[in-house]
C-alpha cells in the first residue's frame, strides 16, 4: 500500500483496513425533534377517525421517543385541510416520553383547533425541544391508575422489542384461540 500510494496514505490505509483508527469516538448528537404524520387518503369529516389517527401517532411518538431515550419538551400538532391550508400549534410540557402525556397535550391541540366541519387531508404530531430521557426528574406518584399505565407501556414496548415495531398497536386486534 505504501508503494501505491505514498508512505503516509499507504501506512493509513493499511491501519483502517486492519480496524485500527486512533481518533476518538464521538457520539452522533440525536434531532432535536421528532415527527409522525399520518395523511388520509380521501377527504376527512368524521371527528372519531380523526381522534384515532391522533391517538395512532401518539402511539407512535412515544415508541420512537423512548427508542432513542429522549423525551419531548414541546409538541407541536399540524393539522392539513382541504384547499391546502394548515393549522399548526405548539404547546410546551412536562419532559416526557410516556403515551400518557403525549395524548393529553395532542387532545388539548386539537380541541384548540375548534373544530367544526374541516375537511382534514393530514396530520402530523411533533415532539420537539428533545432533552435526553436520563434528565428528566422522575416523581413519586401518588396515582396508581397512571402507575398502572405506565407499566402497562413499559410492558408493550418489551412485546414490541420482541415481535416486532408494528406487531402490537393501539387498534391491533389480537385473535383468542377457544378455550378447551
Amino acid at each position: 500500500m505504501q508503494r501505491l500510494l505514498g508512505k503516509k496514505a499507504g501506512r493509513l490505509a493499511a491501519d483502517r483496513a486492519r480496524g485500527i483508527d486512533p481518533r476518538p469516538v464521538v457520539p452522533r448528537n440525536l434531532p432535536a425533534s421528532a415527527a409522525v404524520g399520518h395523511r388520509f387518503t380521501s377527504h376527512t369529516l368524521d371527528g372519531a377517525v380523526v381522534r384515532a389517527t391522533l391517538l395512532d401517532l401518539v402511539v407512535q411518538l412515544g415508541l420512537h421517543l423512548r427508542r432513542r431515550g429522549q423525551a419531548a419538551r414541546a409538541i407541536t400538532l399540524t393539522l392539513r385541510f382541504a384547499g391546502g391550508t394548515t393549522w399548526e400549534k405548539t404547546r410546551l410540557t412536562e419532559p416526557s416520553a410516556h403515551e400518557d402525556d403525549l395524548r393529553t397535550v395532542a387532545y388539548q391541540l386539537m380541541d384548540a383547533a375548534a373544530l367544526q366541519r374541516a375537511r382534514m387531508t393530514g396530520i402530523v404530531l411533533k415532539g420537539e425541544d428533545l432533552i435526553d430521557a436520563g434528565q428528566v426528574a422522575e416523581q413519586i406518584s401518588l396515582d396508581a391508575a397512571r402507575e398502572s399505565r405506565l407499566a402497562a407501556e413499559q410492558a408493550m414496548d418489551r412485546i414490541r422489542k420482541k415481535s416486532g415495531p408494528d406487531s402490537i398497536g393501539p387498534a391491533t386486534v389480537v385473535p383468542l384461540r377457544r378455550a378447551s
